[in-house]
């Protein structure tokens, strides 16, 4: 089957058409590396990973290319009791931790904004031979794009120019509009010498937007196919990349696909709501496999609402995640004490799923359904029934990185979540004796349900049963 996928421009589900036939080009906006990664980020590294694994899983070599900006005014800002520079790197490595924690392959290629600054310059001068920038008004260094000069800025957002706000990255007193962007920005005084390159205009740092043209151009070339990222950048960045590169003459991107944000508890994520979940509070909460499945489960595009239980992470939305997860691992727990479990494909319905704008919910809908046909037919001993259906599920978490046997789910997490790595072991050995008991109470077998609670209870371990939930302690 054709991939499709949902295109912000065209506002519809396309068939993905690469430009070239069994290769896929990616470019995925980065974090700019100012604050410690939020759930948010995490989330939408997790979607990006995915559309990757499926389309190599569909037989096609992707490029997948994930900038870092590591020059910008948030940055600068925020260095306040260290260099800017070295802000940005304990920063950039604090989002590698986060990605690696949650099983999130790493880029083909990883560029930072800092080491593209020719390739700006570049742009920037093709941008004022063309006639869609111009050197500031007022005689400064700063470099601007007229948006007036490109009949089609707007088109990603279906706005039009006069009711756009002014840009707000540089003062008005230099530009032709209140609306032009910054391309290049001088160097200001109150700034450190080291955050400023030399140019043909003066010396200074590059705007956000032009950053993410170069690199794309950069690695991927004039034109590729997908380029994604968080849908709080549809604009103006994602639109503002979308007019300087077209007006440079580039193809640039085929198709512009976002993911959806992250509410909690029914309201946006926000510093000044005091919600934010960052990475770090997240992997504390939950094993790092469950929070990917958390993720995966609902549809890249939409929005997720993460739910406390009375502003604790331990319960409601992740602890329903942790349950239905660990029905799957005590299945294939199983399926391997019966017999060694066979390769196989993704079922039919899964690829079907998948293939349809990368619709999880269905594909891990089907995930559960051969999980629960694969307990029937070990219930009734058909042990060669049970395998076939146990390598299904292996060859779907495989697909959306979610398999407990790949490696990167046993090393490599207990910094960033700050358990130790006794405390992981324990927590999932716990896991998987509470998801037997889960199995066994819903079999109504409750003599094997009270001797895994009698077991825990000599272990030093109290479980509890609430309405919907099981929880542990250590007594």
């Amino acid at each position: 089957m054709t991939v499709r996928i949902y295109d912000s421009k065209q506002q519809g589900v396309v068939d993905l058409r690469p430009l070239r036939p069994g290769t896929v080009s990616m470019y995925v906006c980065g974090p700019t590396v100012q604050s410690s990664p939020h759930i948010g980020h995490v989330r939408s590294a997790v979607a990006y990973d995915v559309w990757r694994r499926w389309l190599t899983h569909r037989g096609n070599d992707v490029t997948f290319v994930r900038n870092v900006t590591d020059i910008d005014d948030k940055v600068l800002a925020g260095a306040v009791d260290e260099p800017w520079w070295a802000l940005a790197y304990r920063v950039e490595l604090e989002f590698a931790a986060a990605y690696r924690a949650v099983g999130v392959l790493a880029p083909t290629y990883e560029p930072r904004a800092t080491a593209s600054v020719p390739e700006m310059h570049a742009l920037i001068a093709l941008l004022i031979e063309r006639g869609h920038a111009y050197p500031a008004l007022d005689g400064s260094a700063d470099v601007y794009f007229d948006v007036r000069s490109w009949a089609d800025y707007g088109t990603l957002t279906r706005q039009s120019i006069d009711k756009m706000e002014s840009a707000a990255d540089a003062g008005p007193r230099g530009k032709r509009d209140a609306r032009d962007f910054a391309l290049w920005k001088a160097r200001k005084d109150d700034e450190p010498a080291s955050a400023s390159w030399a140019s043909p205009w003066g010396p200074g740092r590059p705007g956000w937007h032009i950053e993410c043209s170069a690199m794309a151009r950069k690695y991927l070339g004039d034109a590729f196919d997908i380029h994604g990222g968080g849908l709080d950048l549809r604009f103006p960045h994602h639109e503002n990349e979308l007019a300087q590169s077209s007006a440079a003459g580039l193809g640039f991107a085929q198709v512009w696909s976002h993911n959806g944000l992250v509410n909690v508890d029914g309201e946006k994520m926000s510093k000044s709501l005091g919600n934010s979940i960052f990475a770090a509070d997240l992997l504390r909460a939950v094993r790092p496999i469950v929070a990917r499945y958390f993720l995966v489960a609902s549809h890249y595009r939409s929005t997720i609402d993460l739910r406390t239980a009375d502003g604790s992470l331990e319960g409601g939305s992740l602890a329903e995640a942790e349950a239905a997860f660990g029905r799957i691992e005590a299945m294939l727990e199983r399926a391997a004490r019966a017999g060694e479990l066979p390769d196989a494909a993704v079922p039919d319905a899964f690829g079907a799923a998948m293939d349809d704008d990368l619709s999880t919910p269905q594909a891990v809908a089907v995930l559960h359904d051969t999980t629960r046909s694969a307990n029937a037919a070990l219930d009734a001993g058909d042990h060669a029934a049970s395998a076939v259906r146990a390598g299904e599920v292996r060859a779907m978490l495989r697909v959306l990185g979610l398999d407990p046997a790949d490696s990167v789910w046993q090393s490599g997490v207990s910094a960033l979540s700050g358990a130790s790595p006794h405390a992981i072991a324990l927590d999932r050995l716990v896991e998987m004796l509470l998801a037997e008991r889960r199995e066994a109470r819903a079999a109504k077998d409750f003599a094997a349900s009270d001797r895994i609670r009698d077991t825990l209870a000599a272990a030093g371990i109290l479980v509890e049963d609430g309405k919907d939930t099981t929880t542990w302690s250590i007594a």
